[in-house]
C-alpha cells in the first residue's frame, strides 16, 4: 500500500482507505486521561479510535489474530514509530514554555473494538511537572486537517485518581472562522496547506489541567 505524503497522520495509518471531499478524510476520537506521582505531572495515557473507514485495513491486516498477538504487536510498533515521529501530534504549554515529552512511549498496543482500531498508549512527560498551583494546556491534532482528532465529550479528558482532589480539567471546541472552514473544504485528498498556515491547529481542541 502506498504511503500519503500529503498528511503526517496518514503516513502513520499505512494502510488507509481514501474517501473524496473535503478535509478532513478520515476521524479519530480522543480519550486522555492525566497521570501523577508524588505530586507531579508525569504522563498522559492516550486512547485513539478510529473510524470504521480508517479501520478497515488495519482490521484486515490482522485478520482473526488474538489480542495481543505478535500480529498485533507488530501493527501496534508500526503505528507507534509514526506516532513517535511526529512528537505524538501533541503539543502542551506551560507558562508560555512547550512541555517536552519523551521519545518513546511507556507503553502501547492496538485492538479490536467492533469494527474499529484503537491504540492505546503512555505519553511520558520528558520531565515530571509541578502541580500545586499550576495550569497546563494540551491539544492533539493533524497539522495538515487531513484526519480530525478530537474529543466527542467533556468525560474524554479525565484525571487519575491521585489528581482528583487537586486538579480539575476543561474542554474547549474553538470555532474557527469562516476563511478556514472555507479552505478546509476546499481541499481535495491530494491537497496540502501551507505548512506556516497550520490549519490543524485552528481545528484542535483545547484541553486545561488546573491544580491547586
Amino acid at each position: 500500500m502506498s504511503l500519503v505524503k500529503r498528511s503526517a497522520l496518514a503516513c502513520l495509518m499505512l494502510f488507509m482507505t481514501f474517501c473524496a471531499g473535503a478535509h478532513p478524510h478520515s476521524f479519530i476520537r480522543l480519550q486522555t486521561e492525566a497521570v501523577s506521582e508524588n505530586d507531579r505531572l508525569v504522563a498522559l495515557n492516550m486512547r485513539w479510535t478510529m473510524d470504521e473507514l480508517t479501520s478497515a485495513d488495519l482490521l484486515y491486516d490482522a485478520g482473526e489474530a488474538k489480542p495481543g498477538s505478535e500480529v498485533w504487536k507488530k501493527l501496534a510498533a508500526e503505528v507507534m514509530a509514526n506516532v513517535l515521529g511526529q512528537h505524538y501530534f501533541t503539543e502542551m504549554w506551560h507558562n508560555g514554555q512547550r512541555v517536552r515529552f519523551q521519545n518513546r512511549p511507556g507503553k502501547y498496543a492496538m485492538a479490536r473494538e467492533g469494527h474499529q482500531a484503537v491504540l492505546t498508549f503512555t505519553l511520558p512527560l520528558a520531565e515530571p511537572q509541578p502541580l500545586n498551583g499550576q495550569t497546563y494546556t494540551f491539544s492533539t491534532f493533524d497539522p495538515t486537517y487531513y484526519v480530525d482528532m478530537s474529543y466527542e465529550k467533556e468525560r474524554d479528558v479525565s484525571l487519575s485518581p491521585t489528581m482528583k482532589k487537586q486538579c480539575r480539567m476543561t474542554l474547549h471546541t474553538p470555532t474557527p472562522s469562516e476563511e478556514s472552514l472555507s479552505f478546509a473544504q476546499s481541499l481535495d485528498k491530494e491537497d496540502a496547506p501551507p505548512e506556516d498556515m497550520e490549519l490543524g491547529k485552528q481545528f484542535a481542541q483545547k484541553v486545561t489541567l488546573t491544580c491547586q
